[in-house]
């Protein structure tokens, strides 16, 4: 069998030549050209094609900034909707004018200035910020002074903390700088630590599952960061944030077979939040399917005696305090009720009273049952198959629990993009493009 290459076509038609089983004689079998000229057309079209999904991811985000300062009553979260949108918008410009070669770090840079870091940097200069950054560096303040990140007696929401002990370590820098000047106020917020945690779980994330590692994910990182999903979350508040990291960090590590640490990450996700629990039975399936039970054994002990070791003498010492704020707090069971709250369908079904709560509680239930019998039937073999399962499941338990927030997504987003951005040999393709906004 002989082959031939013809040129001049925008793809090389390759000419196969299959004698005849009789006569001898070769016939040749060439692809249409039209078909090939269509395909260079669109190959040709696909720069288009991504500046077009640049301009309009920056149009979107404008929107989504320009939203709150006309529709909150939070006066952080409209002052970050004034910032954030002429920053978007000036990223949507560069897009559409800038040569392609500089238009996407150029567009990717004004976003992260204008969405994420000019408003951090001036909403800790004045103090301002949600209440749960207080509520943490309040645990931190409190874990110091008495040992313990609980209020023994809350009496206001402020009073509560919804988070397990470890939480108070983000809070431990402003224990230590206080509020002097203007270097301490930066250096003690613990937005400045949520947001150093995510990040560096983040690349560490991507360098384990990348398998180009020349690949830079400074780029993608950027532009998930500067995102709406992401921006607002880190300058007004950011608690999630680095529940997010971990999580993806603990299924890279155990996509990748390193078991103890795994086990170590995922201990430090399970002192954080409660919500980290159900990445734990993830994780170890992860390892069993790839690596056996062995691994998948070690994984496990190693997080569930760290996180023993972590919140065993608070539930032996404080068990009334932990009960109180960290599980009937977030679950509506409190005299004093949480503020989160969203049109979500277990808030909704909440506010209906006792039955419409016991439902929304059912409800709960039995979406965590479904996940985990579908967890147990098709167990991950990747990092993507588990961040998946897990995002799924951290979905089904925002939308039917009592109490959430549409920003609680954030998790369950980030869970679904980014272990798909490190984990993608081709950073052309048209997935990546599309879900971070930007080409890479």
């Amino acid at each position: 069998m002989a082959t031939t290459r013809t040129t001049g076509a925008p793809e090389q038609a390759v000419c196969t030549l299959h004698e005849a089983p009789r006569s001898g004689v070769a016939t040749a079998r060439i692809p249409d050209q039209r078909t090939a000229a269509r395909a260079g057309r669109r190959a040709r079209l696909r720069p288009t094609e991504r500046r077009t999904v640049q301009v309009l991811g920056c149009a979107v985000a404008t929107g989504w900034a320009v939203a709150f300062p006309l529709v909150s009553d939070l006066p952080n979260q409209i002052f970050w909707g004034t910032v954030a949108a002429p920053g978007y918008a000036l990223a949507g410009l560069f897009c559409l004018t800038l040569p392609r070669r500089y238009a996407t770090r150029a567009a990717a840079g004004a976003a992260l200035l204008g969405a994420v870091l000019l408003p951090l940097v001036l909403l800790v200069l004045q103090g301002r910020h949600q209440s749960e950054v207080m509520v943490v560096e309040r645990s931190a303040d409190l874990l110091l002074h008495t040992g313990s990140p609980y209020l023994p007696d809350p009496a206001v929401v402020t009073d509560y903390n919804p988070y397990l002990p470890a939480m108070a370590l983000f809070g431990l820098p402003r224990a230590v700088f206080g509020h002097g000047n203007e270097l301490t106020m930066v250096l003690g917020d613990a937005r400045i630590w949520f947001a150093a945690t995510f990040l560096a779980c983040l690349l560490a994330c991507w360098r384990l599952l990348r398998p180009r590692p020349a690949a830079s994910p400074l780029l993608p990182l950027a532009a998930l960061t500067a995102s709406p999903l992401i921006a607002l979350a880190l300058a007004v508040g950011g608690v999630d944030l680095p529940l997010i990291g971990v999580c993806c960090l603990a299924m890279a590590l155990a996509a990748r077979g390193r078991a103890i640490p795994a086990g170590l990450v995922l201990a430090l996700a399970c002192t954080l939040k409660w919500t980290a629990w159900p990445a734990l039975p993830v994780a170890a399936l992860l390892l069993w399917r790839l690596y056996g039970r062995r691994p998948a054994a070690r994984a496990a002990l190693t997080a569930l005696a760290g996180s023993a070791a972590v919140v065993l003498p608070y539930l032996l010492t404080r068990s009334q305090e932990l009960r109180d704020q960290v599980i009937r707090f977030p679950l509506g069971l409190t005299a004093v009720h949480t503020p989160a709250g969203s049109p979500l369908p277990g808030k909704v079904l909440a506010g209906f009273g006792p039955t419409g709560h016991t439902i929304s509680l059912t409800l709960l239930c039995l979406g965590a049952l479904g996940v985990t019998l579908w967890l147990l039937a098709y167990p991950p073999t990747s990092a993507v198959a588990a961040c998946d399962v897990l995002a799924v499941g951290l979905t089904v338990a925002f939308t039917l629990a009592p109490a959430g927030r549409f920003g609680y997504l954030a998790l369950p987003a980030v869970l679904v993009i980014w272990p798909r951005l490190a984990a993608n040999p081709r950073p052309r393709d048209r997935l990546t493009t599309i879900l971070t906004g930007v080409q890479l």
